[in-house]
């Protein structure tokens, strides 16, 4: 043990955080690309991921507020990205079409980070429980967690859909908190989004972690607001591994 020890649970985010969903979206969005606009380049693959990841107009962020379904997101996602890399607009019949495409190379792209098992096994090993909080609904993730090799290592998987709105609201927080059986201020949330996740983590009475992975970042991040974060209590790491001298387990 590295100093006090701070919580009796953690709970941890599963896209880019556990799973290399990062990757996983390049391989769909290089599919969709090549079957929709032709022949793309690498550079170009990689632009269309950044914009995807970035997804400026929000869309994703109005599913996790239950303002759209998961179909109106990802559609009005795909023409966007049309609009910009190549492709038809996409109508009802032909997005079906799309989706299918882009989900089989997605599901066949999910796989754990390198430091996932090992880092829950040491959560675990340090007598913590350890559970999942999620911005995407219960039963994707839960074949997703099955796919990577993860779902033996979790006691409670906190989606979308359990309370019809995601993170960063507090109640979902404080939701996953109360099924994995800890207070939340004795909980940690472990998360790739500085804002979403750690910050509205400790906003909920939590003990916010960032997991600012090396590589490039979903959205750009300033400085002046990691250092913010700080201040208001996140703990900062670039690997799962650094979890239990963090967290003084």
């Amino acid at each position: 043990m590295s100093g006090e020890r701070l919580v009796d649970g953690v709970l941890l985010d599963i896209d880019d955080t556990l799973v290399d969903t990062r990757t996983a979206f390049r391989t769909a969005i290089e599919e969709v690309l090549r079957a929709y606009a032709g022949d793309v380049d690498e550079a170009t693959v990689d632009a269309a991921l950044a914009a995807w990841r970035a997804d400026v107009n929000g869309h994703y962020r109005a599913y996790t507020r239950g303002e759209v379904d998961h179909r109106t997101q990802r559609m009005a996602r795909a023409n966007e990205l049309h609009a910009a890399f190549g492709g038809p607009v996409l109508d009802d019949a032909a997005y079906e079409e799309w989706d299918a495409r882009f989900d089989a190379a997605f599901r066949d792209g999910w796989t754990a980070h390198a430091d996932a098992v090992a880092g829950l096994a040491a959560l675990l090993d340090a007598g913590v429980v350890v559970g999942a909080l999620t911005n995407a609904a219960s039963g994707y993730q839960t074949d997703k967690l099955v796919r990577a090799g993860l779902d033996g290592h979790l006691e409670v998987l906190v989606g979308v859909d359990t309370l019809g709105v995601g993170k960063p609201d507090p109640r979902v927080f404080v939701e996953a908190c109360h099924r994995l059986g800890t207070d939340p201020a004795r909980t940690a949330y472990v998360g790739d989004e500085l804002d979403v996740d750690a910050r509205a983590a400790v906003a909920a009475g939590l003990v916010g972690v960032w997991l600012d992975r090396p590589g490039p970042r979903r959205v750009d991040v300033p400085e002046a607001d990691v250092a913010a974060a700080r201040a208001a209590g996140v703990h900062v790491i670039t690997a799962l591994s650094e979890l239990p001298d963090v967290l003084g387990l």
